[in-house]
């Protein structure tokens, strides 16, 4: 029986390169974007998450076997709380809104896209806790006040966190959950940032002990090897692919 896997962001970057892997695995893939999606929806907004949760309930029919959450907005995007509401609750509002469907699915999982950013950034402690105490209206007032690099690198570490914190749960539900967090790829959302007068010169000062950035595809191919059911024990676990940049800057972080 063909599995069925849903991509939220599906229509450029990394969500893309997602698609296109598990669709030459022969995968039903089933698309969330603003455009050019099986699905059209606003993760920004709750109403925007509750319709797409219910969408996607709808078009499965049943158990849904895979979840991709890519939908991202970079941080040179204004207003900085936007990055909040689609970042960490666009991601998690739909990840549990689809915990019960997955967890009827055929050896189910869901992959979220953090950032090696969460591991860089300083932490500001009072937007995390907002965050992850699931206050969306205090983490946008919050953000609003703070610089986009900061509220982005939150927004990833938030959500790596949101994984882990979610092991037990879901583990108990039968669905495993893990994270990739990539270094700079070569998307829209990456040139926005290099365009940016203020963030260019900090991304490409940012060292990668491979020299170079990464391709989509590559980090497609992570996603592929933490939905596969072959890989059955792996949860939980927050996957860097970043061409070594955190292992470079935090050797002792494990």
């Amino acid at each position: 029986m063909q599995r069925t896997v849903v991509v939220t962001g599906s229509a450029s970057g990394i969500g893309a390169a997602v698609r296109h892997r598990l669709a030459a695995e022969s995968l039903r893939v089933v698309g969330v974007d603003l455009h050019d999606a099986e699905i059209v929806a606003d993760l920004s907004t709750r109403l925007g998450r509750t319709g797409c949760v219910e969408a996607i309930k709808e078009t499965v029919q049943g158990g849904l076997d895979g979840l991709v959450a890519c939908a991202g907005l970079g941080p040179q995007v204004r207003p900085v709380e936007m990055i909040v509401r689609v970042n960490f609750f666009g991601v998690v509002d739909v990840l549990d809104g689809l915990l019960p469907t997955l967890a009827a699915g055929t050896s189910p999982s869901a992959v979220v896209i953090s950032s090696n950013s969460a591991g860089i950034i300083p932490p500001h402690a009072g937007l995390l806790e907002e965050m992850l105490a699931g206050d969306e209206e205090a983490s946008a007032a919050t953000a609003s006040a703070l610089d986009g690099a900061t509220v982005y690198g939150m927004s990833k570490l938030a959500l790596a966190r949101a994984v882990r914190r979610r092991a037990g749960s879901w583990g108990e539900a039968g669905v495993r959950l893990n994270a990739v967090a990539p270094g700079p790829v070569l998307t829209p959302l990456l040139q926005g940032s290099l365009e940016d007068p203020t963030l260019g010169p900090l991304v490409d000062a940012l060292p990668v002990p491979l020299g170079r950035r990464a391709d989509p595809s590559e980090i497609a191919q992570a996603v592929g090897f933490l939905i596969d059911p072959a890989n059955a024990y792996i949860h939980g676990s927050v996957l860097f692919v970043d061409g070594g940049t955190d292992a470079l800057l935090r050797p002792d972080s494990i």
